[in-house]
C-alpha cells in the first residue's frame, strides 16, 4: 500500500520519503530508529568521558555570548548540577541569551567532557525534566524532513494500518523464547513507554533478523551439500587409529574433536566444505596430516595448497616426517620444480604414484592432473582468490574441501561471514608450549629494548623487527622499514647481520631473504607485515614491533606468532605511544593474553565488524536492530534453530512456516521448488 494513503502525506512529502527508501506504509512502519537518546538523569560521577548525558540543574551565571568567524557563536553558562558546578556550551544559538536566565532550572542533553567538566549541549529545555519515557528514538532523515514530522507519520501509519502488520515467526519459537508479537514489538521500537518495552521489542527483532539471515545461510548450505555430488570416503578406521598412535605427541581434546568432525564429513556422501580455525601453534598441521592419511586409506590422493614457496617447503618437510614412515609418498610442487623433475613428478601424480602433493598456486596449472583426488586443503585460504581455490577443487570429481587459517576469526563473524560453511575450531594449545612474554614499551625505552635484543642474539637466537611502512611518509609519523634497517645495521655493526624484507621485493627476493633468515645467515630481520603469515623459524625468540598502536589486535597477535616456535622462551616488545583510550587498551590486552580467540573478540569489540577484515571486505550483512558483537548468543541460537528448520519435514509442509518459506523465495534462495 502506497505511503500516500496516510493522511497528511502528499506528493512532495512522498518524494522525500522515497529518497529515504520509504515507498509503502509497511516501509514507513519498519523504518527504525538508528539510536535512542537516553533521557534518564544520571549522576555525573558515573558518566564516562565523551558519553551523551542528560542533566538537570540551576543556572549559576549569566549566559555569556561570543561571536567568532562568519555567523558563528558560542554561548556559555555555569550550571549547578547536584554538588557539581559545570560549564554548558551552546554553539550557534545566540537567541538563547534572551531565553535562559540566571537561577532558571534547565534540562540539558549533550556530550560530557569529564576532563574539562563541560557539556556541549545538543538539546535543552527550560524547567525540570519533562520527557515522557526514558528513551527517545532518533531517526535518519533527509532534506527538509524532521525527526518529529517523521514520528507523526509513523504514528498515523500504526493508527490507520497497524493491523496489517503480519506475524512471521512460527508460534512455537515465539513461545519457546517468550517473544513479543511482531506488531506490538514494532510499535514499541518507535514509541517505548518504558525501558522494559524497548528491551523486549529489541530482543524480538534481534532474534528475527538473525533467524531470517541464518535461514538463508543454512538454505544455501543445504543446497550446496545436496546439489553437489560428493565422495563418500570409506577410510580404514583401524589404520587411522594406528597412525594417530605413532604421532610423537598425544592429540589435544580440541584436535580430537576437530578430527572427528572432518572424518564425519569425509564419510558422508556430501562434499565437505569446512573452515578449520586454529591459533598459531595449535596443531592444525597434524589435523591436516590425519585427514590426508585417512583419504589415502580410502584410495584417494590429497593436495595441500599454501601461499608461499617457503611455506610449501616447510609443510612438505613436516608432513613427510609424519606420513612417509606410514608408507605414503609426499611430493612438493612449486615454480622452482622445472624441466625433467617436473615432468617426472606430474607423470607419477597422474598415475597415482604420489599420495600427497604439496605446493603453491603451481598446483592449479593445467598440466597438473591427479589420478583420483579426494581431499583438497587450502592453508591461509584468505590469501588465495576464489577462482584459484575453485580451479584446485576441480582437479578432482567433487573432492572434499578443507580451508585452514591461523587468523582467529571471532565466532560471531565466522558463523555470519562463513555461514554456508561448517566451522571447526582448535581452541586448545598443546601441553608444554611456553607463553610468549609480551611487554609494552615507550619510545624513550628503545635503548633498553635493543640491549635486551642483543642479549638474545648473543645467545645464538634471532629477532624480527616489524615496521608499519616501507619508506618515509609525510603523512604518517611512523617508523619505516628502510630507516630502521639502516639504524640497526649501524647499531650492530659487524656483530650481527641485519636483513630487510618488504612487499615491494620480487617474490624470489623475498624467498631468498627468508631462506637466509631460516639458515641463520641473518640474525635480525627488519620487515613490514609480509612476515605475518606462514614463516617458521624456531630459532627466532625476539620480536620488536614499532608503532604497535597502528595495528589491530588480531594482526599484532599474528605477528607475535612468528616467535615462540621453538623450545626457548620468546619475547615480544610493543613499542607504542598510543594517544587514544582504545590504543592504550589494545596494548594492555596484548600484554595480558596470548589467546588469539580472546584477542579477536576484543578486537571486534574495539573496532566493530566492518573494520575487522579491512574496508574491502564485503559480505557482512547490515542489520537494522541486531548487533553481531553484543548479540552473539542470539546469533548462535538463531543459527542452530535455522539449521533444524531447513532439515525438518514440517518446515516444508506446515502453515506455521509459510511466512519463512515465502521469505526464502523472495530472497531468491528458493526458486519456487520444494527441496526433498
Amino acid at each position: 500500500m502506497d505511503v500516500q494513503n496516510i493522511k497528511g502525506i502528499g506528493e512532495e512529502t512522498a518524494v522525500q520519503l522515497n529518497e529515504m527508501g520509504i515507498s509503502t506504509v509497511l516501509d514507513l512502519m519498519e523504518y527504525l530508529p538508528y539510536r535512542y537518546d537516553d533521557n534518564r538523569l544520571k549522576d555525573l560521577e558515573e558518566v564516562k568521558h565523551d558519553e551523551r548525558v542528560t542533566v538537570e540543574g540551576k543556572v549559576h551565571s549569566e549566559p555569556a555570548l561570543m561571536f567568532y568567524g562568519r555567523k558563528k557563536s558560542r554561548l556559555t553558562l555555569r550550571l549547578l548540577v547536584g554538588r557539581n558546578l559545570i560549564q554548558v556550551t551552546f554553539f550557534n544559538q545566540p537567541y538563547l541569551k534572551k531565553k535562559i536566565n540566571i537561577h532558571d532550572t534547565i534540562t540539558v542533553a549533550g556530550k560530557w567532557d569529564k576532563n574539562r567538566q563541560t557539556i556541549t549541549a545538543q538539546k535543552y529545555s527550560v524547567g525540570p525534566q519533562t520527557k515522557k519515557g526514558d528513551f527517545e528514538p532518533v531517526y535518519s532523515v533527509k532534506g527538509s524532513m524532521t525527526v518529529n514530522t517523521l514520528r507523526k507519520f509513523i504514528k498515523k501509519a500504526f493508527e490507520e494500518y497497524g493491523d496489517f502488520e503480519q506475524e512471521n515467526l512460527p508460534s512455537f519459537l515465539k513461545e519457546k523464547y517468550k517473544l513479543a508479537d511482531r506488531q506490538k514489538a514494532l510499535y514499541h521500537l518507535h514509541f517505548p513507554e518504558s525501558t522494559e518495552d524497548m528491551k523486549q521489542a529489541r530482543r524480538r527483532f534481534v532474534y528475527e533478523e538473525f533467524l531470517l539471515f541464518q535461514l538463508k545461510m543454512q538454505m544455501l548450505r543445504k543446497i550446496e551439500r545436496e546439489h553437489s555430488k560428493g565422495i563418500q570416503q570409506n577410510y580404514d578406521l583401524m589404520k587411522v587409529k594406528q597412525f594417530i598412535g605413532t604421532l610423537p605427541f598425544p592429540l589435544t581434546n580440541a584436535q580430537k574433536r576437530v578430527v572427528n568432525e572432518i572424518s564425519a564429513d569425509m564419510k558422508s556422501p556430501y562434499r565437505m566444505n569446512r573452515l578449520l580455525q586454529g591459533d598459531v601453534g595449535s596443531g592444525k598441521t597434524v589435523v591436516a596430516a590425519i585427514s590426508l592419511y585417512s583419504s589415502v586409506t580410502a584410495g584417494y590422493q590429497g593436495a595441500l595448497m599454501v601461499p608461499t614457496e617457503i611455506l610449501a617447503e616447510q609443510h612438505a618437510n613436516s608432513l613427510s616426517e609424519l606420513l612417509e614412515p606410514a608408507g605414503l609418498t609426499v611430493a612438493l610442487l612449486t615454480s622452482s620444480v622445472k624441466g625433467k623433475r617436473r615432468k617426472l613428478l606430474l607423470e607419477k601424480l597422474k598415475q597415482g604414484k604420489i599420495d600427497i602433493l604439496i605446493g603453491t598456486h603451481a598446483l592449479i596449472q593445467d598440466d597438473v592432473q591427479f589420478e583420483r583426488l579426494g581431499l583438497v586443503i587450502t592453508d591461509e585460504q584468505h590469501r588465495f582468490g576464489v577462482e584459484q581455490r575453485r580451479v584446485l577443487r576441480e582437479k578432482g570429481e567433487s573432492p572434499d574441501v578443507l580451508f585452514m587459517t591461523a587468523t582467529p576469526i571471532p565466532r560471531t563473524l565466522a558463523i555470519t561471514v562463513f555461514g554456508e560453511m561448517d566451522v571447526s575450531i582448535i581452541d586448545e594449545m598443546p601441553a608444554g608450549r611456553k607463553t610468549i612474554e609480551t611487554y609494552w614499551a615507550k619510545a624513550d625505552m628503545l635503548p633498553r629494548v635493543l640491549s635486551f635484543m642483543e642479549k638474545e642474539l648473543a645467545n645464538g637466537r634471532q629477532a624480527y623487527v616489524i615496521c608499519p611502512l616501507i619508506e618515509e611518509s609525510d603523512k604518517l609519523d611512523v617508523q619505516n622499514a628502510i630507516d630502521v634497517h639502516t639504524q640497526l645495521v649501524h647499531h650492530f655493526g659487524e656483530r650481527f647481520h641485519v636483513g630487510l624484507m618488504h612487499g615491494r621485493l620480487h617474490p624470489d627476493e623475498k624467498d631468498e631473504v627468508m631462506r637466509e633468515f631460516s639458515d641463520n645467515a641473518l640474525q635480525v630481520l627488519v620487515s613490514t607485515t609480509v612476515v605475518e603469515v606462514g614463516v617458521n623459524v624456531p630459532n627466532a625468540t625476539f620480536m620488536l614491533i614499532y608503532d604497535a598502536e597502528r595495528f589491530g589486535l588480531s594482526q599484532l597477535h599474528q605477528l607475535r606468532g612468528r616467535v615462540g616456535r621453538g623450545s626457548e622462551q620468546s619475547y615480544c616488545i610493543l613499542l607504542a605511544e598510543p594517544r587514544t583510550d582504545i590504543g592504550k587498551e589494545r596494548m594492555k590486552i596484548m600484554t595480558e593474553t596470548n589467546d588469539g580467540f580472546v584477542l579477536s573478540e576484543k578486537d571486534l569489540e574495539l573496532r566493530g565488524p566492518g573494520d575487522f577484515f579491512g574496508k574491502k571486505q564485503s559480505g557482512l550483512p547490515e542489520f537494522k536492530v541486531a548487533d553481531m558483537v553484543h548479540d552473539y548468543r542470539a546469533l548462535e541460537t538463531a543459527r542452530a534453530d535455522a539449521q533444524k528448520l531447513v532439515e525438518s519435514t514440517s518446515f516444508w509442509e506446515e502453515e506455521d512456516f509459510a511466512h519463512l518459506r515465502a521469505y526464502l523465495q523472495a530472497t531468491g534462495v528458493l526458486k519456487g521448488e520444494k527441496l526433498d
